[in-house]
């Protein structure tokens, strides 16, 4: 069982920049491909960046892929860097790790609880 714990979150003014990041407890998750989802209310659950186990495959959501950054260490932690904030960017963001499959689909084993962006204009 993996644990997933996100911080980083909080409120920003749009132009601004975050660093998210993503604790995770097992000590093989040097062995899982991670992911970063994110959710706004009355909005769907959607993808928004993924990287590989091994860390060569990334991948990102094109509505945001040139303003987000996703890194991992091989220690537990996750990163997902966000620039140039918008109000669209306010959202619940969800951490998440898989041991095989694609990268970027939904179908991930293990989620965090999630931590709140928000962005004010």
């Amino acid at each position: 069982q993996v644990q997933l714990v996100e911080s980083g979150g909080g409120l920003v003014q749009v132009g601004g920049s975050l660093r998210l990041s993503c604790a995770a407890s097992e000590r093989t998750f040097g062995t899982y491909h991670m992911g970063w989802f994110r959710q706004s209310p009355g909005n769907e659950r959607e993808f928004v960046a993924a990287i590989s186990w091994y860390g060569h495959d990334t991948q990102a959501a094109d509505s945001v892929k040139d303003r987000m950054s996703i890194s991992r260490d091989y220690a537990n932690t996750l990163y997902l860097e966000i620039f140039n904030l918008k109000p669209e960017d306010t959202a619940v963001y969800y951490c998440a790790a898989r041991k095989s499959g694609p990268i970027s689909d939904y179908n991930y084993d293990y989620w965090g609880q999630g931590t709140q962006v928000t962005v004010s204009s």
